[in-house]
C-alpha cells in the first residue's frame, strides 16, 4: 500500500502546478517556467541520487551494479528526452485548445497508452481491476474537462501535443519499470531522468527570458515547482513504480487533475458546474478502486543495487 501512497502523492504534487504558476508573477512564459522547473528539479534529482548511493555504500558494501550497456543508457537517456519534451507538447495543448480539453487529453490518454506499451513489451495484457478503474477514472477526467469547457473544434497541431504529452509520460513510466526490473535502483533511474533533463534544459535556457526569477514571487513559484513537482514528485513516483506495474502507476497519477480542481476551488475562488461535480466523484471513485485492490499486488524485489 505504501507505493500506491506514494505515487498518489506525488500526483498531489503535480496538481499543485497550475495553482502555483497562477500565483506567480505576470511575464512568464509556458515555456520558461518549464525550463527552469527542470533546470531546478532535475539539478536536485541529480544530486538526490548522488548523496543517496554515497550514503549507501557508506553503510555497507555495495552490492553488483547491472552492466551500463546500451540498452539502460538508452532508456534513461529516453525518460530525460520525455521529461523534457512533455512540457512543450502539453504546453501547446494548453494555448491552442484550452487546459480543460488539453488536459483531458494527456492526463487521459497517458495511463491507456502505458498499458499498451506494457502489454506490447511484456505480452502480459492488462487485469481486469486495472481495465476497470482506468475506464471509471478516465470517464472522470472526461467530466471533469468538457464538462466546463467551451465548445468548437479543436486544433490538429494542438491535439497532436496533447497525446504528444500523455505518450511522453507513458513511455516515461514503462522504461523506468524496465529500468527498476532490471535491478536499478530508484534513486538511480530517477536521477538519470532528471540530471539528463537538467542538461537539455541548460542548452534551451540562453534562449529563454527567466528575468522573472528575480521577482520574490518568481523565485518561490520557480523553487516549489522544481524541487516539488520535479524532485520530490518524481522521486515519489518513481520508489512508488518499483512496487506497481506502470500502467497501474499511470492510472494512479489521474490523482493530479483531482488535486488541481480542488486547489481551483479552495485557492483560486474557481467554480465547478454539475457534470465537472461528478466528474470530481467519479475519478475520485476510479482512483480508491484501484488504489484498494493494489494494496496487496505486486511484491517488488528489494532494492539493494548501488547506482
Amino acid at each position: 500500500m505504501g507505493f500506491v501512497i506514494a505515487v498518489l502523492a506525488a500526483a498531489l504534487l503535480f496538481g499543485t502546478t497550475g495553482t502555483s504558476q497562477a500565483l506567480g508573477p505576470e511575464g512568464t512564459t509556458p515555456f520558461a517556467v518549464g525550463v527552469m522547473r527542470l533546470l531546478i528539479g532535475g539539478t536536485a534529482l541529480a544530486l538526490l541520487t548522488a548523496g543517496a548511493a554515497w550514503l549507501r555504500r557508506r553503510r555497507g558494501p555495495a552490492s553488483e551494479r547491472p552492466r551500463l550497456t546500451a540498452v539502460p543508457l538508452g532508456l534513461m537517456a529516453l525518460t530525460a528526452v520525455c521529461l523534457f519534451v512533455y512540457q512543450p507538447l502539453f504546453f501547446l495543448g494548453t494555448s491552442t485548445n484550452g487546459v480543460a480539453v488539453s488536459t483531458v487529453i494527456a492526463l487521459g490518454s497517458a495511463p491507456v497508452l502505458a498499458g499498451l506499451l506494457e502489454w506490447a513489451l511484456t505480452r502480459t495484457r492488462p487485469g481486469s481491476l486495472w481495465l476497470s478503474a482506468t475506464a471509471l477514472s478516465t470517464t472522470g477526467v472526461a467530466l471533469l474537462g468538457f464538462g466546463g469547457g467551451a465548445g468548437g473544434s479543436a486544433d490538429p497541431a494542438g491535439l497532436v501535443g496533447s497525446f504528444g504529452a500523455g505518450a511522453s509520460f507513458a513511455v516515461i513510466a514503462v522504461a523506468q519499470r524496465r529500468l527498476l526490473d532490471a535491478g536499478w535502483h530508484p534513486f538511480t533511474v530517477v536521477g538519470a531522468m532528471g540530471g539528463g533533463a537538467a542538461a537539455i534544459a541548460l542548452v534551451a535556457l540562453p534562449f529563454t527570458d527567466v528575468s522573472w526569477m528575480a521577482d520574490p514571487r518568481g523565485l518561490v513559484m520557480g523553487l516549489w515547482l522544481g524541487l516539488a513537482t520535479i524532485t520530490v514528485a518524481y522521486a515519489l513516483f518513481t520508489w512508488g513504480l518499483g512496487g506497481l506495474k506502470a500502467a497501474t502507476a499511470a492510472t494512479l497519477t489521474l490523482g493530479e487533475p483531482l488535486t488541481a480542481s480542488v486547489l481551483g476551488l479552495a485557492v483560486l475562488g474557481e467554480h465547478l458546474a454539475l457534470l465537472p461535480t461528478i466528474g470530481l466523484v467519479v475519478l475520485g471513485a476510479g482512483l480508491i478502486l484501484l488504489a484498494w485492490g493494489s494494496r496487496t499486488r505486486r511484491a517488488p524485489e528489494p532494492f539493494a543495487v548501488e547506482g
